[in-house]
């Protein structure tokens, strides 16, 4: 099979392996980026991988000292690719591009440009300045894409939205009220605790914290303990004692969302069990203002949120602009009316939006999926 020449370019294969390897601890970073590196040594035709790493849990420390680190003497005269552009500022650890310098790298790839005010190019600018040889935007688009959470909390000061939605064949979310449907399959529904491995954060309203009583855990073999923060959306503190959300939140990280008009006992109540409660602004109607609620999460930290929460959570995270990839389940059952449609008026005209693009179809048993993301 012929294989077209820009897949086969040793930067875009090792840049591609950078990415698979930065993906790996998505969700377990925040509030830092995921970001892949490898240390590439030897001439062009016979080079060899001598390490490769991603930024550690928490955050720290970043991807590219723990590779030149795993690389010591090796790095010298070698190639580093990294997903994302160096950082060439003080934080809690001292610069990224201070140990580039320092390893003997003599050519850094990236992928992509961090817009970190701190950063932003200024990076590239001190490897160049150094001496190193800086390729730029090899895998882009890919990077932009794995990148989605920091780039829009940076960008957007919030962190970037997928929502989730399970619809029948013919469009509803769920039957007759109280009717509780069983949509998706296994395959589906185990895709589902992949994205929520990756998040940051899963999100619900309190509709369907009290209806589903979910647990919004990741139940896949070897994976339960990438179950990340459960958030709710609350604005009363009407989320039950008795919910597994918050019988489990001693194990499991659980924020409940509420307004000034939720009453003091129901967060000392969800306080006893190891529940934290975040107060933020109301709109109008008396419910959490959305836009507010998610500039909060993005100065807790979060960068990536999954949102399980229902058709009418959807349409108004859509409403106020807030839906960055959005991925449709279709069962192969049909109720044939008279249900709740899954997809509402907001959410509809924001994914016909020329922001918005399918960017995967697929199959998982007899379920369908389609996931629409927004251009970054």
């Amino acid at each position: 099979m012929n294989v077209p020449e820009a897949n086969t370019h040793p930067d875009r294969r090792f840049m591609r392996l950078a990415l698979a390897i930065g993906r790996r601890n998505l969700g377990r970073t925040w509030p830092n980026p995921s970001v892949g590196a490898v240390v590439v040594a030897g001439e062009t035709g016979r080079e060899r991988v001598i390490a490769q790493g991603v930024t550690a849990p928490g955050g720290r420390p970043h991807a590219e000292p723990l590779v030149l680190a795993m690389a010591g003497e090796g790095a010298r005269g070698a190639t580093l690719y990294v997903t994302l552009e160096p950082c060439s500022h003080h934080g809690a650890t001292p610069p990224c591009v201070d140990a580039i310098i320092a390893s003997g790298i003599t050519r850094v790839v990236t992928a992509i440009e961090d817009p970190d005010s701190r950063v932003a190019g200024r990076g590239h600018a001190r490897l160049a300045q150094a001496g190193i040889a800086v390729t730029q935007n090899v895998l882009r688009d890919e990077a932009a894409r794995d990148h989605r959470g920091h780039f829009t909390r940076v960008t957007k000061g919030r962190p970037s939205l997928h929502l989730k939605l399970a619809r029948t064949q013919d469009g509803f979310a769920s039957g007759a009220p109280d009717e509780r449907l069983r949509i998706t399959g296994p395959i589906a529904d185990g895709m589902v605790h992949l994205w929520r491995a990756h998040a940051d954060a899963i999100l619900v309203g309190i509709g369907t914290a009290r209806a589903d009583d979910p647990s919004l855990t990741v139940r896949l073999p070897g994976l339960s303990q990438r179950s990340p923060l459960r958030i709710v959306l609350d604005s009363t503190l009407r989320l039950s004692p008795t919910s597994h959300l918050v019988r489990s939140a001693r194990d499991i990280p659980t924020l409940v969302m509420t307004t000034r008009s939720a009453p003091i006992h129901a967060k000392r109540m969800l306080a006893s069990f190891g529940v934290e409660t975040i107060q933020v602004t109301a709109c109008s109607s008396g419910r959490i203002d959305l836009s507010a609620a998610l500039a909060r999460l993005a100065e807790h930290g979060l960068t990536r949120i999954c949102c399980e929460g229902g058709p009418h959570l959807a349409d108004s995270l859509a409403a106020a602009d807030l839906v960055d990839v959005c991925t449709l389940v279709t069962g192969p059952r049909a109720i044939g009316g008279g249900g709740l449609p899954a997809v509402g008026e907001a959410l509809k005209a924001r994914l016909l939006e020329p922001s918005f693009n399918v960017t995967e179809t697929r199959a998982f048993g007899p379920d369908q999926s389609v996931t629409y993301e927004r251009s970054v």
